[in-house]
């Protein structure tokens, strides 16, 4: 995730950076497309670098779910189920790999384990994050603007 969210950043990795994935983001519907890129582009930095450490619990893997809901709604969910159709397998995969993740606790080589910080996280506090991921995401689609009949941009949809 990190790489991934390095390529929207900085353009490592063949990516396009900031500017690039602004234009992206914004023939999307998000506006200004290089903030909500950022936003992107951050949030799978600090969940995959977080995540990969094991450090401060179930932070890192609700970033990585709320950028995957967004990926999922505004790009993947319209093609159906498979990857090979740029279906939403793969966010669905990553996603339940975060929740694997979150609720497996941290194990003994993590940053949290060797801190002692595993005590400050329970199931409660993973599912809350977790939760905030999904509805912070749910939010970012909607605040979404997609073009109506004849082109037209409409106002963000209201949640369902």
């Amino acid at each position: 995730m990190a790489a991934h969210g390095s390529q929207k950043a900085f353009g490592w990795f063949g990516g396009y950076g900031l500017k690039g994935t602004g234009g992206f983001f914004e023939s999307m519907g998000y506006r200004p497309g290089v903030l909500f890129a950022g936003l992107a582009a951050y949030g799978e930095i600090a969940g995959g670098i977080l995540t990969a450490l094991g450090l401060f619990g179930p932070i890192g893997p609700a970033l990585i779910v709320l950028v995957m809901v967004v990926a999922a709604g505004s790009t993947h969910l319209k093609n159906g189920f498979f990857a090979s159709k740029n279906g939403f397998e793969l966010n669905a995969f990553i996603i339940a790999s975060a929740l694997a993740l979150t609720f497996g606790g941290p194990g003994a080589l993590s940053l949290d384990g060797i801190l002692g910080l595993e005590r400050y996280f329970s199931a409660p506090v993973d599912a809350t994050a977790i939760g905030a991921g999904f509805i912070i995401g749910l939010i970012s689609l909607a605040l979404r603007r997609t073009a109506g009949p004849g082109g037209t941009q409409t106002a963000p949809r209201p949640a369902a």
